[in-house]
C-alpha cells in the first residue's frame, strides 16, 4: 500500500519546525515566489542525517538563494560550506541572504556551471558530506565530479529525483514534457545504485532522495 499522499504529506509537514524564524521568512518568500528549495521533510531529513554524520566541510551543488546552505550552517556551527550556483541572479540573493543570517564566514558561495568549478577546483579540496540539488539531467556528471573530492566514508545526497513520480512512471509526463530529464535521472539511479564500494538507497522523502555513502576508498 502507498502511505506517501497527500494527507501524509499535510500531517508530517504539520509537524515541522523552523531552525530559526529567519530562515523560515526565507522559506516562505521561496515558496510564495516558486523558487525551488528543500521541502520540509527533506530538510527535517537530511538535518537528522549533518547531526550524525557531523561533517567537516559540505559541498553543496546548487545554491539557489541560500535558503539549505543556511540551515547547514545553521546545525553545523564550525563546519566549512562551499556552495555552487550557475545563476547569477540567484547567487546575488543567496550571498545577502547569508549575509542577512550571519553565515558569511562559514559560507562561501561559487559562481559557475558545477561541473566546470568542480574540474577547476583543487584535488586537495575534500569534503565529508555532498548535496546535489542542480540541473536534473546533469546529476551524473555532478556526481562523477564530486566523487573526485570526497573523503572516505562522505555522504552524497542528490534530490528530486523522482521527479514527482516522473522518474517512476512516463504516465506522470503524458505530453512527454519532460522526456530528456527522465530519461537521464533513470540512467543516473541505476547507474549509481550499481557502483561498486558505494551503497546508495533512494527514499520517497519529499521529491525523493538518493542517499549514497562511500566506503573506504583504499579496500
Amino acid at each position: 500500500m502507498n502511505i506517501i499522499n497527500e494527507k501524509v504529506v499535510e500531517y508530517l509537514d504539520g509537524q515541522y519546525k523552523t531552525l530559526r524564524p529567519e530562515l523560515f521568512v526565507i522559506r516562505k518568500y521561496a515558496e510564495q515566489n516558486h523558487i525551488p528549495i528543500i521541502l520540509k521533510d527533506t530538510e527535517t531529513l537530511i538535518i537528522s542525517l549533518l547531526k550524525v554524520k557531523k561533517p567537516k566541510r559540505i559541498l553543496e551543488i546548487g545554491t539557489a538563494i541560500g535558503y539549505s546552505a543556511s540551515c547547514f550552517a545553521e546545525v553545523c556551527k564550525t563546519t566549512e560550506i562551499v556552495t555552487i550556483e550557475s545563476n547569477m541572479e540567484s547567487k546575488n540573493i543567496a550571498v545577502k541572504n547569508i549575509d542577512m543570517l550571519g553565515y558569511k564566514n562559514q559560507i562561501t558561495v561559487l559562481f559557475g556551471n558545477a561541473t566546470d568549478v568542480l574540474k577547476d577546483m583543487e584535488i586537495s579540496e575534500k569534503f565529508d558530506f555532498i548535496f546535489i540539488d542542480a540541473g536534473k539531467s546533469h546529476y551524473k556528471d555532478f556526481f562523477d565530479e564530486a566523487l573526485k573530492h570526497c573523503e572516505q566514508e562522505a555522504l552524497i545526497i542528490s534530490d528530486n529525483v523522482l521527479l514527482n513520480a516522473k522518474t517512476v512512471s512516463d504516465e506522470y509526463d503524458p505530453r512527454s514534457k519532460y522526456k530528456t530529464n527522465i530519461k537521464k535521472m533513470r540512467e543516473f539511479l541505476e547507474y549509481i545504485t550499481n557502483l561498486e564500494n558505494i551503497y546508495t538507497a533512494v527514499i520517497p522523502v519529499g521529491d525523493g532522495l538518493a542517499v549514497s555513502v562511500l566506503g573506504d576508498m583504499n579496500d
